[in-house]
């Protein structure tokens, strides 16, 4: 009997070191490297909306995704929001507020449907009340800071300027086509001038599928309708594929990581010819939509006016973006060099009034601090070292500890072997 015990606590203290060592083994967690350097959550609560407004959005007929304006919403023409949200998306907005009014509501004799998420307006609603589809209305004027937030999206603007076009890219203006090309395979940072967009009629940009792609643009302001832009073609390294709701390139994957910047355009014109795939950060200017064509991602600006085909469909921007100014390596295309472009001397001074229909209320001129100051916390364009860099040491990875682990694995391991060798042993005396 005592030599069976010995023999079965000896198998015991082998198996209870196998287990020790496979279950103590740390996994390697690194960092997937599509997402190393790259800010999660860059435009904050503005990012989760389709329209992030600070002063008064004149639209109709729809925005497929969220909606939020900080001044006064003038729908008299009909509107629709929040249609292609998806349940998580819901959940994530602030109060779960598809649309949010921090001003009036103006919708007159036409309905405004929320199809999925609450209403939350902080002023009056004319006439006639807001339709819910699985949501709530409610009052609240507070829910959301947006002098705070475009604070933030100002300070971000101007840093994402200040980044240093990447190596390799290549900006070709040959007659009234423009092509932006880039071969980095994480972000592509371009700067072009508002007067070579307004030559452009067609838009090429050919960059690695999935890469982020930041066009940067200096000026006062931009006006696509000046060379009657009617088309944007993306290739994620195929095929050119004229963009627009049911087709873009790459699955889609090019138009989702594309960002216009405009730091300094205090009026920003689409044409209606074609629609203007990617997302659009211009946090000091009105944005004239026009009356037909849609934007094919988030806008985030100071006002607004849109109507008939020029709506925003629901394709939220999920690229790759500096968390503090700094660019991850590049890795440059085989020929060329970086082109880059002269700076423009426009400074904005003051804010815009949106161009308001006679005796429409609710459209007014959006306050804008535009000293850009940025609130506590805010990205800036000063570099500092991307994240996980300094060596690479196993810490980073998970793996320290691991070496003495395993030594003192074996040791176990022998301890419980002399153990079996004895208990065998003493069975043959037996």
């Amino acid at each position: 009997m005592r030599t069976t015990a010995t023999a079965t606590a000896a198998a015991a203290v082998l198996g209870g070191a196998l287990v020790l060592g496979l279950a103590a083994a740390p996994a390697v967690q690194a960092a997937p490297a599509d997402q190393a350097g790259c800010a999660t959550d860059a435009f904050g609560i503005a990012g989760k909306y389709g329209e992030f407004v600070l002063g008064d959005d004149v639209h109709s007929p729809d925005a497929e995704g969220a909606v939020a304006v900080g001044g006064n919403a003038d729908f008299r023409g009909g509107f629709s929001v929040a249609n292609e949200l998806s349940a998580a998306e819901v959940a994530a907005l602030p109060g779960r507020a598809a649309l949010v009014v921090r001003g009036d509501l103006v919708n007159g004799a036409s309905a405004t449907v929320v199809m999925k998420g609450d209403a939350v307006v902080g002023g009056k609603v004319s006439t006639r009340a807001v339709e819910l589809h699985s949501g709530a209305f409610r009052q609240d004027a507070r829910l959301i800071d947006f002098d705070a937030e475009f604070a933030k999206l100002r300070s971000y603007s101007s840093a994402l300027a200040e980044e240093p076009v990447t190596d390799g890219v290549h900006v070709t203006l040959q007659g009234t086509k423009l092509t932006l090309e880039g071969g980095n395979t994480t972000r592509n940072v371009f700067k072009v001038t508002a007067d070579q967009l307004e030559q452009a009629k067609d838009i090429y940009i050919k960059v690695p599928a999935g890469a982020t792609t930041i066009v940067n643009v200096s000026g006062g302001s931009y006006d696509m309708e000046k060379a009657g832009t009617t088309g944007f073609f993306l290739s994620g390294g195929q095929d050119y594929v004229l963009d627009d709701k049911l087709q873009s390139a790459s699955d889609g994957k090019v138009r989702a990581r594309l960002l216009w910047n405009f730091p300094e355009a205090l009026t920003v014109t689409k044409s209606s010819k074609g629609a203007w795939p990617g997302s659009v950060l211009a946090p000091r200017a009105h944005l004239e939509l026009g009356t037909a064509a849609p934007v094919n991602g988030s806008v985030w600006v100071a006002s607004l006016h849109g109507s008939g085909g020029a709506e925003t469909h629901h394709f939220p921007f999920s690229g790759c973006l500096p968390e503090t100014g700094t660019t991850p390596p590049a890795t440059p295309s085989p020929s060329g060099t970086p082109e880059t472009t002269p700076p423009v001397d426009a400074t904005p001074s003051a804010s815009v009034t949106p161009p308001a229909e006679s005796g429409t209320p609710g459209t007014g001129t959006p306050s804008d601090d535009s000293s850009g100051s940025a609130a506590p916390g805010t990205p800036t364009a000063s570099e500092s070292p991307a994240p996980g860099a300094g060596g690479g040491d196993l810490a980073s990875t998970g793996s320290s500890g691991t070496v003495p682990l395993v030594i003192g694995t074996f040791v176990v391991l022998a301890a419980g072997t002399g153990l079996v060798v004895v208990a065998r042993r003493r069975t043959k005396r037996a």
